[in-house]
């Protein structure tokens, strides 16, 4: 399993409702076993503010590059890149292990 974290900041702080408007555009992709958008609650006074947090888990690779390929990914850029500060994106691999 991939999981996918990306850290937003809005450019203006007035900005901030259309870029997660933008973001959530993505929520409605397919290739995802699990997707979401959350406002950050930590202000840290030493790290970087971050308004905005995507989280989602892919099942391979594939699914991950079909998510990047797909139009509505384009579309959120178009929308966020020119309200944004702060983009910060990690993808890694994880064990996937059910909890209980």
């Amino acid at each position: 399993m991939i999981r996918h974290i990306v850290f937003f900041s809005a450019r203006d702080p007035k900005d901030r409702a259309r870029l997660e408007e933008g973001l959530q555009m993505l929520s409605a992709t397919p290739y995802a076993r699990h997707f979401e958008i959350g406002r950050n609650l930590n202000r840290d006074a030493i790290s970087e503010p971050v308004d905005f947090v995507v989280y989602a888990e892919f099942d391979d690779e594939a699914a991950l590059a079909a998510y990047k390929a797909d139009p509505l990914y384009q579309r959120s850029i178009d929308v966020v890149r020119p309200l944004r500060e702060l983009r910060i994106a990690a993808d890694f691999k994880s064990a996937d292990v059910a909890t209980g």
